[in-house]
């Protein structure tokens, strides 16, 4: 995906206006359209930041990679910002499962990042949701065009969803089998399926001889 976004510079230029390119899992971003052939301004993993949504400016969408990088960046409209949060997303959904089929290590951070995934893409979701039913319901009759491009939306957001849904549930399978597994030295308390009834039965015989008696 590529596009304009107004990226927050400093106190002094404010926002300005940068040509963003997301492609293989790196987010790229140049001063204008006409210089991507002079280079870029700068660029991030898209795994390794963290995306939020500000909830006052549904324009805006802020990157962070803790402790290193934060970049603030703004769309043109609440659907641009949409486009490209789910086209975040879903690249950073994919590098992640690439990168865990290669690994068979697991990091209590990443499920701690995809559950921070599934409060964003549950936002989304109730806001696109909110624009099908405004523009099914609106006073002039049914916005068709509008219909379309929410519920496209719609689809992708819900793919995204169910596939980090789906990540959450594999990495907590695999935390409870590394809790479970047997190199991790775990103290159990002693038990003997076989206890003695010697005295048990001396006890007894006792008994016996004295209702003999």
């Amino acid at each position: 995906m590529e596009g304009i976004l107004w990226k927050w510079t400093n106190y002094w230029n404010g926002w300005q206006t940068r040509w963003f390119v997301l492609e293989d899992g790196v987010l790229t971003y140049y001063k204008s359209q006409d210089e991507v052939k002079q280079g870029c301004k700068g660029s991030l993993k898209v795994q390794a930041c963290e995306i939020n949504v500000n909830s006052i400016d549904i324009t805006r969408m802020d990157l962070v990679i803790p402790g290193e990088q934060h970049i603030y960046l703004r769309a043109s409209t609440s659907q641009e910002r949409q486009k490209w949060l789910v086209a975040l997303g879903t690249a950073k959904a994919c590098v992640q499962n690439k990168n865990r089929k290669e690994s068979t290590e697991t990091n209590p951070d990443t499920l701690k990042s995809k559950k921070s995934e599934l409060r964003l893409y549950c936002d989304l979701l109730m806001q696109q949701v909110h624009v099908v039913k405004t523009a099914a319901n609106a006073t002039e009759g049914p916005e068709v065009e509008k219909i379309d491009e929410a519920t496209a939306l719609l689809t992708a957001t819900c793919d995204t969803f169910i596939k980090t849904l789906e990540d959450c549930m594999k990495l907590s399978n695999a935390n409870i089998l590394y809790e479970l597994s047997p190199n991790n030295d775990v103290t159990l308390p002693p038990f003997n399926l076989n206890p003695p009834n010697r005295k048990i039965s001396k006890n007894m015989s006792r008994l016996n001889s004295n209702d003999s008696q």
